[in-house]
């Protein structure tokens, strides 16, 4: 049985393989380079599909369902009310303020996860919306398909991140310039990067049908981000709390 303190028995969000070139923390990796090819330059077959979108910054966050009971989690799996950061706090708060958003888009055992922009890290935003930008709807470790995750985020009218490209392998190259400098969320800091998502048009093992699955997932940091420069035990300042419409909370 999973813990009181970590619902799912597992981490809320793994980590993501980068790039070549992009900017590695500590306890990062990078991917391998077959996964890097095929995000970047070139596609196995038209059964592949690359969507590239805004890589946020903030904190990772998820709101799991289970037994029909909603637990906003830190990206460890823990609750989020028992981290010792403000920002999980004020997040906690804010899923129990939306509970209803939420239910209506998650079923028993899933979760979604996303970036908590109410604090900055690396980047500051001038949010033109709320706080919490959903990127992944999760059971277990599988990733539901982007096409069909946006369907399932309507009840809830939830943001996600902006998609840049959608189809053949996109170069860090392109993908940087289709950002521009401050990409599409707000940002009054450059974009910290990008997110590649490969997905691969599967047989079922029913004679003539395919769906589509998640194969991988990678992302590119410019190398010149100041990983977590705002936040105050690295700056040694105090907390830098983004802008956004006060009714969003």
């Amino acid at each position: 049985m999973p813990s009181k303190k970590q619902p799912l028995g597992i981490k809320n969000y793994d980590s993501i393989g980068h790039l070549p070139g992009s900017k590695i923390g500590e306890g990062d990796r990078t991917c391998d380079r077959g996964q890097a090819k095929i995000a970047t330059v070139k596609i196995r077959d038209k059964h592949d599909r690359v969507i590239v979108q805004e890589k946020l910054d903030g904190g990772n966050v998820g709101v799991a369902l289970i037994d029909g009971i909603l637990y906003p989690l830190t990206r460890s799996g823990y609750l989020a009310c028992e981290s010792f950061l403000e920002q999980h706090w004020r997040f906690s708060e804010w899923v129990y303020s939306q509970q209803d958003r939420f239910m209506a888009v998650l079923e028993d055992g899933e979760r979604l996860c996303g970036e908590w922009l109410l604090q900055a890290h690396g980047t500051r935003y001038h949010l033109q919306h709320e706080p919490f930008v959903a990127f992944d709807l999760m059971n277990g470790n599988t990733r539901t398909p982007h096409a069909e995750f946006l369907e399932r985020l309507k009840p809830g009218a939830f943001v996600s991140p902006k998609v840049i490209h959608e189809g053949e392998a996109l170069s860090i190259e392109k993908a940087t310039a289709l950002l521009n400098v401050y990409g599409f969320h707000g940002a009054i800091d450059p974009v910290e990067g990008a997110v590649w998502r490969v997905e691969r048009n599967k047989e079922t093992g029913i004679k003539g049908q395919r769906e589509w699955v998640v194969n991988f997932v990678v992302k590119h940091v410019r190398p010149e981000k100041n990983d977590g420069c705002y936040l105050p035990f690295i700056s040694k300042q105090p907390s830098v709390w983004n802008t956004y419409n006060l009714s969003f909370l």
